[in-house]
């Protein structure tokens, strides 16, 4: 099968249910994030290029070599496993409103006294900055921007899902195929990190992962060990692409 024509065939199925809700007005809390929390829209992401087709602008190099830093980064840093996806829990931390229409797994009062007697240590800026105001004090590590080179690991469910991010920054001077193979990690991640989350998703079809319990803590380990061994290839990938862009070009007369 012609290339473009399998990309635009698997997308279509990764995005139909999305593009159906939307046509009717309607939005899924787990689902949806990856069209509205990425700036990265279906018909985009239905797009076949095949890559790297020219050199870089001198804009897009420096683009690249951030993203490259920060990927080679995160990659030869060890997954950190023990989290346990209390980023969620921290966003609605002594709050009064959820960031999700739909209802919480426990009171309020008991899910502040749980996240209390936690070690909150979330080391990816762009969950932190959603944490509420009570809980970032909490955390151990105090993210920034200006750090996130510093403190991304690949154990981390966001550092992962960002993958596709990064991906698509790279667009479209690496293949098609890559930023879809980092969605789907990112779409698979994101189910793990609603299930570990304190919603309640069951009638959703998204059965908790109960990270109160031991026995859920260990579920977690397990699902963000294989994520992160999941991720490594698809990093390895994209690092290796922006070696490419990044390569001097060929001086004249050479082979």
């Amino acid at each position: 099968m012609d290339r473009r024509v399998a990309h635009e065939a698997r997308v279509d199925a990764l995005v139909a249910a999305h593009l159906e809700r939307r046509g009717q007005g309607l939005k899924h809390p787990v689902e949806d994030f990856l069209f509205t929390y990425y700036n990265y829209r279906p018909n985009q992401l239905r797009t076949w290029f095949p890559g790297f087709d020219r050199p870089p602008t001198d804009k897009e190099r420096a683009r690249i070599g951030w993203i490259r830093d920060l990927l080679a980064a995160t990659r030869d840093r060890a997954p950190h496993l023990g989290c346990f996806g209390l980023h969620e829990w921290a966003m609605v931390y002594q709050d009064t409103e959820t960031r999700h229409p739909v209802p919480l797994r426990m009171a309020p009062d008991k899910l502040a006294a749980f996240v209390d007697a936690q070690n909150v240590r979330c080391s990816h800026f762009d969950a932190f900055r959603f944490f509420t105001p009570p809980a970032r004090s909490l955390n151990l590590l105090q993210p920034s921007r200006e750090t996130q080179r510093d403190n991304e690991q690949p154990g981390c469910l966001h550092a992962n899902m960002d993958l596709y991010k990064w991906a698509y920054k790279l667009a479209p001077l690496v293949p098609a195929e890559l930023v879809v193979d980092c969605f789907e990690l990112a779409r698979d991640v994101r189910t793990l990190d609603m299930r570990a989350s304190p919603y309640d998703l069951a009638d959703l079809g998204y059965p908790p992962v109960r990270i109160e319990t031991p026995n859920g803590r260990a579920e977690y380990v397990t699902h963000q060990r294989a994520f992160a061994e999941r991720a490594a290839p698809l990093r390895d990938r994209l690092v290796e692409a922006c070696d490419r862009l990044l390569a001097p070009a060929p001086s004249p007369g050479t082979v």
